[in-house]
């Protein structure tokens, strides 16, 4: 059985190995809006794919490029937390 301070403890670390895993897409979706959005302003264009496409190219690119570090924090986080308490390391 947990006790309260260590499920309140892994809880903490999970939610921030997901926020430390969703930053790298997060920012570039937040930049590409951005720039996108600037150049709609600047060019009074205003077309609904213009604003779609550039992200979602944006995202699956970053993605790809961060998708082995993603994969090594969850599995680091898993077996060195998750695993143990399964089978009752700790």
């Amino acid at each position: 059985m947990l006790s309260e301070g260590l499920f309140y403890d892994i809880v903490r670390q999970a939610l921030w190995v997901a926020v430390i895993t969703s930053v790298p897409i997060l920012a570039v979706a937040l930049v590409s809006g951005l720039v996108v959005g600037l150049f709609q302003a600047l060019t009074s264009v205003q077309e609904m794919t213009l604003t779609f496409v550039p992200k979602l190219i944006a995202i699956v690119i970053v993605f790809w490029i961060s998708m082995g570090f993603m994969t090594q924090t969850l599995v680091t986080f898993f077996t060195s937390t998750i695993i143990p308490l399964i089978a009752g390391g700790r």
